[in-house]
């Protein structure tokens, strides 16, 4: 008998041997909470807490002993002038990114919810980066952003004799990665944007389309309300997927020149195996956590408001 079965006889077995009474008593039915609970303590909240507890320390992330220093990793990160360039980073990575993203996703996903002939091999071809791991993809792009014999600065070359530093000037690099970022996960907003279209009873457009209104008009007045439920997970989940970006930006920047394109969970990564300062990387680590949970609740909890019900 193959391990699957056996396993499955296993489990009739033993559930046979739970009384009547008990096996359909709300008791019984919320014991099946506990594994998931377990391994959420375990995996989840455990490592929360322990992260919590050493930002109070001075721990470096290796030894057995460390010092209490009470919120003296607090006091550091509020005056740390790299921090507060990190945070606007985050913060643009993460809403520059949704932002693009998801404009860009619409278009696509108002493209193909048209009655075209290669829908289907565009809609692959448009989410095929997003099942790339983002680590690879920053190098393939690094190949193209590089200064010398970099693919864009070859083009530059030929209109011109100085190329451009797109990933060591703090000005533009930030820019380079948002792009990259948005380019590899556009197709995730249009998935759910197009899904989203396709829900939308037709019903609707040709009452709308009876009544005299044009393309604009039916887009303002029919498919945005209607579409907002799916606005609203592909918002959240790009403005959290942006705030802890970590691959794209390890990959073509390392989060060079200096900090100056890092973001929270770089900075982190950083602090811990760079500086072995992992103390001051968990405080980092709180940071990132409660600005992820402001920001995306904020930003779910206004979206929510405004959606329609189709019904």
């Amino acid at each position: 008998m193959p391990i699957l079965d056996r396993a499955r006889a296993g489990v009739r077995a033993l559930v046979r041997l739970i009384p009547d009474r008990w096996r359909h008593s709300p008791v019984w039915l919320n014991l099946l909470y506990v594994p998931a609970l377990l391994l959420f303590g375990v995996f989840i909240l455990y490592p929360f807490i322990r992260g919590l507890m050493y930002s109070f320390t001075n721990w470096d992330g290796y030894s057995q002993t460390y010092k209490w220093i009470g919120w003296s990793n607090y006091r550091r990160m509020f005056s740390d002038p790299d921090v507060a360039r990190v945070i606007r980073n985050t913060f643009i990575y993460g809403l520059g990114s949704a932002l693009f993203q998801n404009i860009i996703g619409l278009a696509y996903a108002l493209f193909l919810n048209l009655n075209l002939r290669l829908r289907g091999l565009t809609r692959t071809i448009v989410y095929l980066p997003a099942i790339i791991s983002p680590l690879i993809m920053g190098y393939i792009w690094y190949f193209f952003f590089q200064y010398h014999g970099g693919a864009i600065n070859d083009i530059v070359l030929l209109f011109s004799d100085e190329p451009l530093n797109l990933l060591g000037d703090p000005d533009l690099n930030v820019w380079m990665i948002t792009i990259v970022n948005t380019y590899q996960f556009c197709g995730v907003a249009m998935v759910i944007l197009l899904a989203g279209l396709q829900v939308i009873p037709k019903d609707f457009q040709e009452a709308a389309k009876i009544d005299g209104a044009g393309a604009l008009a039916r887009f303002r007045h029919v498919t945005w309300p209607l579409l907002a439920p799916a606005v609203t997970v592909s918002v959240v989940l790009n403005v959290i997927g942006g705030l802890k970006l970590f691959d794209v930006i390890t990959a073509l920047t390392n989060s060079g020149p200096g900090y100056s394109s890092a973001s929270l969970s770089t900075l982190m990564y950083l602090l811990y195996f760079g500086r072995q300062d992992a103390g001051y990387a968990a405080t980092i680590g709180n940071l990132m956590f409660v600005i992820i949970s402001v920001v995306s609740f904020t930003i779910l909890f206004y979206l929510k408001r405004r959606e329609t019900p189709l019904a």
